[in-house]
């Protein structure tokens, strides 16, 4: 995504070491608590779980090679003066005999590494994805390299997690004997765990390489959203898609942009697997999740008030910040446009529209010929927690209608119905009304009032401050009652 004019970079606060069976991974975090942003992203392929894998044991080349890449993590940080690190070990060092040496080598580095269960860390999973969508039902599957995590997650929380050796790493020997017996053998795991589905569920899939099938999936369907995050998938579709990637070879698959060479490699494996499970759970769709064990972290060290908070107003507010838009004003602007709505227009919620207002305020800061780009680039390029696809749609109609246009680009419609394109087209509309008479000042907002009367979208102002009105204001009020179905008038 391309940046403009955008304050310092958000102060580092939190970081989190993921010490994985295939990569190790330090993350730097910054920005707002419910919506945190990544300010710091770096790993190394140590595939910890391959040795484990082939004899039990943690090779010597991998943890050296982990030791060299934890001791300039902790240098990092120590320079950097974060102080507040979770380090976290998962399936390699959990199933190795040698685990506990190498966690011991760990310490003396002056790291804490905790080493979780499979139960937990398919429970932390699961709260990453609950913090990703606040209203996440269903089953939660984490694929890393060494194990797949499942547990059911609802309004109540997490329930029966459970770990299973199944990690990329591990599916070429599991796959070397025929997909039928790798078949059997995932559903003979699943009965022993004594693990199903609800079926129809939604089935919110975590991992890097279950992203990357997300990718290969969005990119041979024409899909506009660079972001894997947030994508959705119906099962039949995406089942067939696992079908078909399962049978070819690697160099046989089509390049995919932002897509590395060793996830497009382990691609059939992934899909293999995909396969059975959507056979096995029987979901009604999938949902990609860029949030997991991590973010869970992150999740369970937040304060009651911070996860009631909605995640993507949150983070578009400090977005929005970074460009002088002070969420007050944006609060104000989004209640003087409240009257802008279609007759039969979509309901939707207030957040969304919110978020909207903060990025149309915000776009009007950047310079003007750079503004036709930020739709595409802030809606769908930008990965917002909490958006859904229809959402990122909906952000992207109504900033390009607060730039003026009235046309929109035909690929929103594959994310969105055109009556909810056209509810948010009004909202844009709404917010270059307001800000072009006000320029976002409370005196003039608070001395102006918008308002349907038989008819007619009526703007009301008070008279020391009616010279704001002029031409340009007159035809914004006019393009919007237009796109309403209305009258103009000022009065």
């Amino acid at each position: 995504m391309t940046r403009y004019t955008r304050a310092p970079a958000y102060v580092p606060t939190r970081a989190i070491i993921d010490i994985g069976s295939n990569t190790l991974r330090l993350v730097i975090y910054g920005g707002p608590a419910r919506a945190p942003e990544v300010l710091h992203n770096e790993k190394v392929t140590a595939r910890l779980g391959k040795g484990v894998a082939e004899n039990g044991k943690l090779g010597q080349r991998a943890m050296s090679t982990a030791l060299a890449s934890l001791a300039r993590y902790r240098t990092l940080l120590d320079l950097k003066g974060i102080a507040e690190v979770d380090v976290v070990a998962t399936a390699a060092a959990r199933d190795a005999v040698n685990g506990q040496d190498f966690l011991a080598q760990i310490r003396a580095l002056g790291l804490t590494p905790r080493l979780l269960s499979g139960e937990e860390e398919a429970i932390t999973s699961a709260h990453g994805v609950i913090g990703a969508f606040p209203r996440a039902q269903g089953v939660v599957g984490d694929l890393g390299g060494g194990s797949l995590e499942l547990v059911d997650v609802d309004a109540d929380g997490c329930r029966h997690g459970t770990s299973l050796p199944l990690g990329t790493l591990r599916l070429p020997g599991l796959r070397a004997g025929g997909e039928r017996a790798f078949g059997q053998t995932v559903a003979k795991m699943l009965k022993r765990a004594d693990w199903r589905a609800a079926p129809g569920s939604t089935l919110y899939l975590v991992g890097g390489s279950l992203r990357a099938f997300a990718r290969y999936a969005m990119t041979t369907s024409g899909w506009p959203i660079d972001d894997p995050h947030g994508f959705e998938i119906d099962a039949a579709p995406a089942q067939a898609l696992a079908k078909a990637l399962a049978k070819r070879k690697p160099e046989a698959l089509l390049p995919v942009p932002g897509l590395s060479s060793s996830r497009l490699a382990a691609l059939p494996d992934t899909a293999a697997l995909l396969f059975v499970l959507i056979r096995a759970l029987q979901p009604g769709r999938l949902v990609f999740s860029s949030w997991g064990l991590r973010e869970g972290l992150l999740w369970e060290h937040m304060a009651d008030g911070v996860r009631m908070q909605d995640p993507l107003v949150a983070g578009a507010a400090a977005f929005a910040t970074e460009y002088g838009i002070a969420a007050g004003t944006a609060a104000m602007v989004t209640g003087w446009t409240a009257a802008a709505r279609l007759p039969d227009g979509v309901a939707s919620s207030e957040h969304l529209r919110l978020t909207a207002t903060m990025l149309c305020l915000a776009t009007a800061m950047v310079e003007p010929n750079l503004r036709s780009d930020l739709a595409r680039d802030w809606a769908l390029r930008k990965r917002w927690i909490g958006a859904s696809p229809v959402d990122r749609a909906m952000l992207a109609a109504a900033m390009i209608a607060n730039t003026g246009q009235t046309d929109l680009p035909p690929d929103l419609s594959l994310l969105a119905a055109p009556e909810q394109l056209r509810t948010a087209q009004a909202w844009g509309f709404a917010t270059r009304l307001c800000r072009r008479f006000s320029g976002n000042t409370a005196q003039g907002i608070s001395g102006s009032g918008l308002r349907v009367e038989e008819g007619t979208l009526v703007l009301n102002v008070q008279p020391q401050i009616a010279v704001l009105v002029n031409e340009g204001v007159e035809r914004d009020l006019r393009t919007l009652a237009a796109h309403l179905g209305l009258k103009a008038d000022v009065r």
